[in-house]
């Protein structure tokens, strides 16, 4: 595909630079190039751009840049930072831009950026769910994985898993893959990368479905800082529509931070010998002050038998609090994914399965 670029860049020297890169390949034709933001908007429907390439590291094109998307609907916008800063590319996600790159660039910089955030899907934030459990058991797992692989099929977007039980995930034996990296790697090495460096840590699991693995062994856990997983966290919602965090159970700086950095936590258990709802309700209230401040947070119980609205209501005169969701024990999701068939075998007729997709379904059509 042939790119009619607009390049808007406030330094003249970088301009000239990132110009003579765009004018070099015979992929991109530089329509013109623009050191203010508003003369860019104003001038250049009459060269019909597909592609603006802004600035967002000025103060001025953040204010327009929203302008991009509203005036020009059938043109990709990419921003330009010198450094990678992760909560303005957020702000650029939140005005229509499809992503950021750094710069300067080479001519094929753009083009795997472009390819890479197409994939992602629209140019949206990125929605963080974190998967919380007081013990473990809980099928926390089980609704991470199945749920990932439903949003990415009704979607249409890129969706990625996070393992983050780091001394004991599953995950990759869930899809039966041993993949060569995993988030020790990644959270050692995030302050040098960019979304387009990360993006190689991850291993395609599904279709549209990609996986961050936990480390190979339970003594590597002690190699992540926590601050440097929220930051992979942060980093892989740039790459992916959809990130899915599957958190140790119990509460330890690392659930702690990832289920404070998501925008929806999921605080679940598995019925058993009825002690869950104690924990549950114990739980709850550190969630609850999360839960003010805007964050959504879902109470789900996993293994109710039988899986009535009655018995929903029964859990939640005990609980003391709303009961979201109440999902069906199912030993044939459980024979699939501890097989590592979960991608393959996909046991969709089966009523735990239909509870998830309806769950995907709401958060995809912005219910949750």
């Amino acid at each position: 595909m042939k790119y009619r670029v607009i390049l808007v860049e406030h330094d003249a020297h970088m301009l000239s630079e990132l110009a003579g890169a765009l004018r070099a390949s015979s992929v991109f034709d530089l329509a013109a190039a623009y050191q203010e933001t508003e003369p860019a908007l104003g001038r250049s429907s009459v060269f019909r751009p597909n592609l603006f390439l802004v600035d967002v590291d000025h103060p001025e094109s953040l204010e327009y840049l929203s302008r991009f998307s509203e005036l020009f609907p059938k043109a990709s916008v990419l921003g330009l930072m010198e450094q990678w800063d992760a909560d303005l590319a957020d702000r650029a996600l939140e005005a229509g831009v499809m992503g950021c790159i750094l710069k300067p660039f080479h001519a094929e910089d753009v083009v795997s950026a472009m390819e890479l955030y197409k994939r992602r899907g629209q140019p949206k934030p990125a929605r963080t769910f974190a998967f919380f459990s007081p013990k473990g058991r809980s099928g926390r797992t089980t609704l991470a994985s199945v749920l990932a692989m439903e949003l990415a099929r009704m979607s249409g977007e890129a969706v990625c898993l996070i393992d983050a039980d780091l001394q004991f995930g599953d995950l990759p034996m869930f899809f039966d893959v041993r993949p060569p990296h995993s988030v020790v790697e990644a959270t050692h090495d995030v302050k040098l990368l960019t979304p387009s460096t990360l993006e190689p840590y991850f291993e395609r699991v599904g279709n549209g479905v990609w996986l961050l693995s936990s480390p190979v062994r339970p003594e590597h856990a002690e190699l992540v800082e926590v601050e440097s997983l929220v930051d992979v966290v942060h980093m892989a919602g740039t790459l992916f529509r959809y990130v899915l965090v599957d958190l140790p159970a119990g509460f330890n700086p690392v659930s702690i931070a990832v289920s404070d950095f998501a925008d929806t936590d999921f605080l679940m258990t598995m019925l058993n010998s009825g002690q869950e709802i104690r924990h549950m309700s114990r739980s709850m209230p550190m969630f609850q002050v999360q839960k003010r401040y805007g964050k959504r947070v879902y109470s789900l119980f996993t293994r109710v038998n039988p899986c009535t609205e009655e018995q929903r209501k029964k859990i939640e005169a005990s609980y003391g609090h709303v009961v979201d969701d109440i999902l069906p024990n199912e030993y044939r999701v459980t024979a699939t994914t501890s097989s590592g068939r979960l991608a393959k075998e996909l046991p969709v007729e089966l009523p735990l399965i239909q509870y998830i997709s309806r769950i995907a379904e709401d958060i995809v059509n912005g219910k949750r």
